[in-house]
């Protein structure tokens, strides 16, 4: 038991990493609270940052949630104490499911961050490509159109989280795939959180000044121009 909690806490420190701090202060100075939304996350790095960047920070914050999933998570099985894991859930889905869980809590309240993250999206893109791959592949591509066609991130996370327990279920009744129910309900959550977090997204979509990529808003700019000239 003390082993499996062990792997959970170091779960929840590798999902602490401020990826976006970090990249914003070592290439350019800046401090990402402090510009955009103020989100430490994906979304606000592509739209303060630019789009290279907000790559990088999409790729580490995904790997900060499949790797707990996926690869923490087998250590745990082989250490796992039974009576943790709740009735009727099947011991290595729960253990999936708890490793990514705890590194999408680290990402949303980093320990090396004031326990002030981001929205959580990108990790738990990462967390559920570990738990099953196919569905969250199927939301990836809608992720990468919807910013292809809108431009906009944050709607972008928003679809591929609502489409992901669909395409839980759809795989799972319509094509007759194993997976545990435990997973889809867990993808439902997880979908719900990560709207609910982006609820001053959403404001800024309806009321038409939400930022796209690559489009930043001219006193974003002057801001950002005014902290790197800061930080030279």
């Amino acid at each position: 038991m003390l082993s499996t909690l062990t792997v959970l806490f170091v779960s929840y420190l590798m999902g602490s990493i401020p990826s976006a701090i970090w990249v914003g202060k070592i290439f350019k100075g800046v401090d990402i609270r402090e510009h955009g939304s103020g989100n430490a996350g994906t979304t606000n790095t592509f739209r303060v940052l630019g789009v290279p960047f907000g790559i990088t920070v999409f790729v580490m914050d995904f790997l900060k949630g499949f790797i707990p999933s996926f690869v923490l998570s087998a250590y745990a099985f082989d250490l796992f104490a039974g009576p943790l894991a709740p009735p009727n859930w099947e011991v290595e889905a729960f253990l999936k499911i708890a490793c990514g869980l705890f590194a999408v809590i680290g990402h949303m309240f980093p320990i090396f961050a004031r326990f002030k993250g981001g929205k959580g999206a990108a990790t738990a893109c990462g967390m559920l490509f570990g738990i099953e791959p196919i569905s969250i592949s199927i939301s990836s591509i809608i992720f990468i159109s919807t910013i292809f066609i809108s431009r906009y991130v944050s709607l972008a996370s928003m679809l591929a989280s609502f489409f992901y327990p669909i395409a839980l279920l759809v795989l799972r009744f319509g094509f007759g795939m194993k997976i545990d129910s435990s997973i889809v309900i867990f993808g439902a959550i997880v979908a719900a959180g990560i709207i609910i977090k982006h609820k001053s997204n959403i404001q800024r979509l309806l009321a038409g000044t939400e930022s796209k990529v690559g489009k930043k808003k001219k006193e974003d700019c002057a801001t950002e121009t005014e902290a790197v000239e800061v930080g030279a």
